[in-house]
């Protein structure tokens, strides 16, 4: 397997918040779904259904989600499936979103990796894509 990493942006599209199913003592657990197309190294599109917790401070919140992303990495045709574990303590966050393993099909059968997404001030969302296939 030859690491290698996958440069992009990609536009979000139809946030879609159900109603909260737990929201208590000022804290609400959610679910939303939204779809990516993504530009660059991956092309292709997703959707994500992700699950909220906010809090009573602002900058205090998490996501978990799993995303079936399907389209092509550098050439190779196929889907793979990510989950994003994100938790932002007073506005220090963290993100990471890995590859399921032995998600991916087609061309993209064995892929392996991580990805990092990137907001820019202006909204804009780009990815770095690390990946073993």
């Amino acid at each position: 397997m030859v690491p290698m990493t996958a440069k992009g942006t990609f536009d979000t599209a139809g946030w879609d918040p159900q109603p909260p199913f737990d929201d208590r003592d000022g804290v609400t657990l959610g679910v939303v779904t939204l779809s990516k197309t993504f530009h660059g190294d991956l092309t292709g599109t997703s959707v994500v259904t992700m699950m909220v917790a906010s809090t009573p401070v602002e900058s205090s919140r998490s996501y978990v989600a799993l995303e079936r992303i399907e389209g092509t990495v550098h050439g190779r045709r196929g889907s793979f499936v990510v989950q994003h574990s994100a938790v932002s303590d007073e506005g220090e966050q963290s993100l990471r979103v890995s590859v399921v393993p032995d998600s991916a099909t087609g061309e993209l059968r064995g892929l392996r990796g991580e990805m990092d997404i990137l907001v820019a001030p202006d909204g804009s969302h780009a990815y770095t894509f690390d990946y073993r296939l």
